[in-house]
């Protein structure tokens, strides 16, 4: 903290930082001669990160040096991180996620503070890889939003204040294959009471995994009830009086496809 001018006692007031590296005789000074100065930056290519020194700030006017500061001990910056993380691997959990996970060599320097993962489509460059950064000693992270049925690649380096460290090997996953019926046919919709029967005629690729679903809700509500079905025809049972939403989905390993027109269905008493 700089001094107060009621305690500079003179003209010339000034500071003088001295430090050495810890362990070591004989100071090294450097004069600061702003009386309102708050800190001195020392630079020494040679100095190794992480160097604990020795630090003393005293102070001077034109009558001569006053008295220093009790020595306290600091370390010089710390280097970026040298080594690559290991064992990265990447699995593909849906058609848009991707997970990605890996270990890294403990460094007696450059201590990583986060890790960062690149990412880029397989007919793209490297260069243009989107980037997300964790924080701390995670050593896994989801990616998300990723487009289905594609190959990426992937590497994952570790960064702290002082820059980051050299990139892993890149490792490799392909988003899953995206399943959905190519066309729906919706028809032949018959009311019954308290029961609609829906009926529906389909074309499927052949990734096709798990039977369709048919899903219904109320209109003006959000979440939907579901019925499973081997077949190309579902009793829905209409619980309440009003105006249903119904819609017909497919489902597979990849998640769920793309659903078929939604249908308004009224339930009278």
């Amino acid at each position: 903290q700089p001094v107060s001018e009621e305690f500079q006692s003179g003209e010339g007031f000034g500071y003088i930082v001295a430090f050495r590296p810890n362990g070591t005789r004989g100071w090294k000074e450097k004069m600061v001669t702003s009386s309102d100065a708050s800190k001195f930056i020392y630079r020494d290519e040679s100095v190794p990160p992480l160097t604990p020194f020795e630090v003393k700030v005293g102070v001077y006017n034109n009558k001569g040096d006053g008295p220093f500061s009790p020595i306290v001990v600091i370390c010089s910056a710390e280097g970026e991180p040298t080594a690559a993380p290991i064992d990265v691997k990447a699995t593909s959990l849906s058609v848009s996620e991707i997970l990605v996970a890996w270990k890294h060599i403990k460094e007696s320097l450059g201590r990583p503070q986060g890790f960062e993962v690149a990412y880029w489509k397989d007919m793209q460059q490297e260069e243009a890889a989107e980037k997300v950064k964790t924080e701390g000693n995670e050593s896994s992270i989801l990616l998300t939003g990723l487009e289905g049925n594609t190959l990426y690649h992937l590497t994952v380096r570790a960064y702290n204040a002082a820059g980051y460290g050299p990139p892993s090997t890149a490792v490799h996953a392909a988003t899953k294959k995206s399943r959905k019926y190519s066309h729906w046919y919706c028809s032949d919709c018959v009311i019954y009471i308290k029961c609609l029967l829906q009926s529906w005629n389909y074309h499927c690729d052949h990734y096709l995994l798990y039977p369709p679903q048919v899903l219904f809700r109320q209109e003006g509500q959000s979440n939907s009830q579901v019925i499973e079905t081997q077949k190309t025809s579902a009793v829905v049972l209409l619980p309440d009086v009003g105006v249903y939403i119904i819609e017909v989905c497919a489902v597979s390993e990849g998640g769920d496809g793309t659903a078929s027109p939604q249908i308004r269905v009224p339930s009278f008493s």
